[in-house]
């Protein structure tokens, strides 16, 4: 080798130039074109020596460089600078630029285009799918073949990552993944790929499948989708590139076996690295009337693969309008499990958010809004009061004020809200945000297993009902319930007691006051009409509606409350001081009704002191007796102008005539109208003078019971409509969806006029810190359930949210469906017959703090919940096979009947056991059979909530569809890793992990527990 000499070698492209020196006018001594060439650089640290080696003979060329880092620098140049190198780069560019696209966009994977902007181009230039209205708009499978390992001896752990390129943008959003198939080269992924109906795909649209081999499970918990402000790691953590394809989604859907059979590439792109198979799955439509059958074989199972099934009756496009009224974004996810026949069942598993979050809560405080400041006004209106009474009064008014105003400073709050239609597990304790349910979702599983009718399973999941912002530092409603009840029976000479059932009673006088009044007023107007125009059928009809409506108003106010109610008014009067001048403790069942005089006489406000002796018992007698006695002088006036007509009468011939003989001999002659306006005015005049004493009197009930514990009744009835706002929106959005699904089953239809439905909520919840709160806020809250009817009318426009009418303690859902689907209730139901609803609860807790509680706390709570609901749960069972023929119940495969799996419940509640889950799987069970709506709550229904419903579905394949026993666990970890609700954790924490960890984990249930790589800390 000659001695080394000193040059200037500038580097151009591939042309590696050697000069005498640094200056422009250098001569070149010579050019070496850097093609078929290697770079040795030598490893000593001490060494800056690089060697060029030439494959087509030339003498080697040694350089060396004036450092270490100066040669390092020098070798990466050389060996980018020929052809090969430059290709290498570029293609290392364009992945890293795949990478970030991928990266930037994730947040689109579950967001859609703007639906004009993508009817436009659909228009356009692009060619729309054709699907039933009602389902996905593309489903497929995935199987790979014949991969080929980084190396020899690694067995490789695969998933598929899913990314849709968008034809109109030429950008890719990353979609979803299958789950990990581990120790084969040829892996059959159970988790296919779904399109929503809503989504912006086109036969022009490209699908991207990636397959990674997965190093360490435990670091690759974030594949799919994320959010736009959390950052997903890089994709050389805990996983491998193996290969990747692409294809158009018209090649798939047009090919004539409906499966596309691809070469995965390697990232230089030359390399095949093994074949990815695609599969059209078809659920809910036929073709021919045929099913395609494939084979393939699932670790050593023979299974034919069912890709079609028959169109789901459920599945009518008139139904739509319904469920997108109430449902919003849905996120689809397609199963296909083996049976233990060796056949397919395909699952899709959907959920979606509900417009009710926040609808629900609008009417229900916008309806509370309007019963207090009815009860403010009828607090002002109760007349003069005695000093004591008079401040007490005052007081009261000016608490009410104020609660009514933070009603309506929240109702504000929530009609200024313009975020997600669900409230994220995030914001529970947002002040804003109490009435809002948490986390309120449908869970559905619809089923197509070979020899079954198609199913559809559904779960409502929503956070246990509770009033988060107010806390839990005193306990929940049912201690400070009880507490308040307690203290107000011990309350001093201040004020009056009313038992609950009294004050309950009085709000319900109210309420048939202000119902029923202008109603009897809009009657006589019609009567009225009638007379002015001579009409006998209209005058007829008019009356039997204005005499029924009197005849309820009568009987409203026929109760001994009311009687005691006007004894205790009187003598809050000024001036009324009693013999005894204690004020009596005053019952309905103590107050006696004994009359004091003979003969009846106003009671006039006096200057002298009146006596107890002096108030006249029967005046109230004389009062409402006063409202029949006028009605029947309208009756008797109508029959005596219509048998002048000649037209039959009304009353009964032998009727007696209560009325004086002189107001009975009126003249007949003249215009009906002017015979008839006297006597409507007189039953007006009476029912008036009716009203005012009702009204004043239980104003003064409910005076009594606010005035006995300012300002804790009033917190105590926010925080109770609060719970009941949460628990109710979720209600109506069980029902709306269960109605829906069930239109087509006439014995359901007919048990639910006949009996009503039962509803069963699964509670996780522990007995221990601050859950114990929830769990009692939730006991109360959906105990108030049972104060709910509903009732199905015609929508009469295209607005089909549901209504809320009534007051606390009476609500009335009114809900509204379109024609079509109106025609196929029983008529019962369409004359707006009440609906009602059983709410049961059964609670297990399974997390480690409940070990702590049965350990070293209390259970009692839990076990007494249990018991009284299973009572419920039996006489709901017993109403049902008394008034149901056995044949309405859902014809699943029975192993068991009802009273056994009754009988079983009960022995598992009685046996108190720890963790005992068995309670929850035969509620379960119980309210399917029973074609009941099933709830299943946790604190915020994402974590411990994700974990039953994936184990409730995975339990229902296994029981009612055959899944392969071998396949549970696995069919398990797919749901929990790769399903709809780890979607759900991503939509409520901006995060892909199960909110455990290792030694949370090890108090669970076993099946309770997360796959691996699914759990650990969240940065919320």
């Amino acid at each position: 080798m000659e001695d080394p000499k000193k040059r200037w070698c500038p580097l151009k492209g591939n042309l590696f130039f050697l000069m005498k020196n640094k200056t422009k006018s250098s001569e070149v001594l010579e050019v070496l074109i850097l093609e078929r060439c290697s770079i040795v650089q030598f490893r000593n640290k001490a060494d800056v020596s690089i060697v060029l080696k030439f494959q087509s003979g030339e003498p080697d060329l040694y350089l060396e460089a004036a450092s270490r880092v100066n040669c390092e620098s020098w070798a990466v140049a050389l060996g980018e600078a020929s052809s090969e190198g430059l290709r290498n780069k570029i293609q290392q560019l364009q992945r890293l630029i795949m990478e970030i696209k991928e990266e930037t966009t994730a947040d689109e994977a579950q967001q859609f285009l703007p639906s004009v902007q993508a009817d436009n181009l659909a228009e356009s230039k692009l060619t729309s799918l054709k699907k039933n209205a009602s389902e996905p708009k593309l489903e497929f499978s995935l199987a790979c073949k014949d991969l080929v390992a980084p190396t020899r001896d690694r067995k490789l752990n695969t998933f598929v990552q899913i990314t849709v390129v968008h034809p109109g943008e030429q950008t890719s959003a990353r979609y979803s993944s299958t789950e990990i198939v581990e120790g084969t080269r040829d892996p059959l992924f159970l988790t296919g790929v779904t399109f929503p109906r809503d989504y912006p795909i086109y036969e022009e649209t490209k699908i991207k499948l990636t397959v990674y081999d997965v190093k360490d499970k435990s670091q690759d918990t974030v594949r799919t989708s994320i959010l736009a402000d959390h950052k997903e790691p890089r994709a050389d953590i805990g996983r491998s590139f193996l290969g990747c394809t692409i294809f158009k989604v018209g090649e798939l859907v047009k090919s004539k076996e409906q499966q596309l059979t691809l070469s995965l590439r390697s990232s230089d792109g030359g390399k095949t690295v093994g074949t990815v198979d695609v599969s059209l799955v078809k659920m809910g439509e036929t073709e021919d009337g045929e099913s395609d059958h494939n084979t393939a074989d699932v670790q050593g199972q023979k299974c034919a693969l069912v890709y079609e099934c028959t169109s789901s009756e459920n599945s009518s496009k008139d139904n739509l309008p319904l469920l997108n009224a109430v449902l919003k974004n849905p996120i689809c996810k397609l199963y296909r499990f083996p049976s233990s026949d060796n056949k397919w069942i395909c699952v899709r598993e959907q959920m979606s958010e509900s417009t009710l979050s926040f609808h629900i809560p609008k009417e229900l405080i916008n309806l509370h809004i309007k019963e207090d400041m009815r009860r403010n006004q009828d607090l002002k209106e109760l007349g003069e009061l005695s000093p004591h009474w008079d401040n007490m009064c005052k007081t009261v008014i000016a608490h009410c004020d104020q609660m009514l105003t933070l009603y309506q400073d929240m109702l504000a709050e929530l009609e200024k809200y313009t975020g997600s239609s669900f409230k994220s597990s995030c914001s529970k304790g947002e002040k804003t945000l109490e009435f809002v349910p948490v986390n309120l979702h449908l869970q559905r599983m619809y089923v197509h297993s070979p020899r079954l009718k198609d199913v559809l399973y559904d779960v409502i999941t929503v956070g246990a009902p509770a009033a988060h912002f107010q806390g839990f530092k005193n306990g929940g409603l049912q201690k400070l319930l009880n507490k308040f009840e307690s203290e107000r029976r011990n309350t001093g000479y201040q004020c009056i007691y009313y038992s609950p059932e009294n004050t309950a009673k009085a709000k319900e006088v109210l309420s048939n006051i202000n119902h029923l009044q202008p109603l009897i007023s809009s009657h006589t107007d019609l009567l009225l009409n009638s007379a002015r125009q001579h009409l006998p059928d209209s005058l007829k009809n008019s009356l039997k509606t204005l005499s029924e409506t009197t005849e309820l108003f009568v009987h409203a106010f026929k109760d001994q409350l009311i009687r005691s109610a006007l004894l205790a008014l009187y003598m809050a009067r000024p001036g009324c001081v009693l013999k005894n001048p204690t004020v009596p403790r005053i019952n309905v069942e103590d107050s006696g009704d004994q009359p004091n005089q003979e003969h009846p006489h106003e009671i006039k406000r006096q200057d002298s002191i009146p006596h107890h002796s002096e108030y006249d018992e029967e005046e109230w007698d004389r009062v409402w007796t006063n409202v029949g006695k006028s009605l029947n002088c309208i009756i008797a006036m109508v029959d005596r102008l219509l048998e002048k007509e000649n037209t039959p009468c009304v009353a009964k011939e032998n009727e007696s005539d209560p009325l004086p003989a002189e107001r009975m001999a009126s003249p007949l002659s003249g215009d009906w109208y002017e015979q008839l306006y006297p006597l409507t005015v007189t039953l007006k005049d009476c029912i008036g003078e009716v009203v005012t004493r009702a009204r004043q009197s239980m104003s003064f009930v409910l005076l009594q019971e606010l005035a006995c514990s300012l300002p804790q009744c009033l917190m105590l009835t926010l925080r109770r409509d609060i719970v009941f706002s949460q628990a109710l929106a979720g209600l109506v959005c069980g029902f709306i969806i269960k109605l829906h699904s069930s239109l087509h089953d006439q014995g359901f239809l007919q048990q639910l006029h006949t009996v009503g439905l039962i509803v069963q909520y699964e509670g996780l919840l522990s007995t221990y810190s601050e859950e114990i709160g929830m769990l009692e806020d939730m006991v109360v809250g959906i105990s108030d359930l049972q104060k709910v009817t509903f009732k199905i009318t015609e929508a009469k426009s295209d607005d089909l949210l549901p209504v809320i009418t009534g007051r606390r303690g009476h609500y009335i859902i009114e809900i509204k469906l379109p024609e079509k689907m109106f025609e196929l209730l029983p008529q019962e139901i369409k004359e707006g017959k009440p609906l009602r609803v059983y709410p049961v609860l059964f609670n297990v807790g399974i997390n480690e703090q409940q070990t702590l509680a049965e350990r070293f706390g209390d259970t009692s709570l839990q076990e007494s919940i249990n018991q009284e609901n299973w009572e419920l749960l039996k006489e709901y069972y017993k109403l049902f096979t008394e008034k149901m023929p056995p044949d309405c119940l859902p014809h699943f495969q029975e192993q068991n009947d009802l009273k056994g799996l009754l009988e079983n419940l009960h022995q598992n509640i009685q046996a108190k056991k720890r963790k005992n889950v068995e309670i929850m799987w035969l509620a379960a069970m119980i309210c399917r059979k029973l074609n009941g709506i099933r709830f299943t709550c946790c604190k915020s229904a994402k974590d411990r909530t994700s974990m039953s419903v994936t184990l409730e579905q995975c339990s229902i394949l296994r029981d009612e569809h055959q899944l392969h026993k071998d396949f549970f666990i696995r069919a398990l970890d797919c749901m929990r890793r790769e399903g709809c609700r780890i979607e759900n954790v991503l939509k409520n924490v901006k995060c892909r992990k199960y909110a455990f960890n290792m030694i949370q984990l090890m108090a669970f249930p076993k099946y309770y527990r997360p796959p691996e790589g699914t759990y650990g800390k969240a940065d919320t």
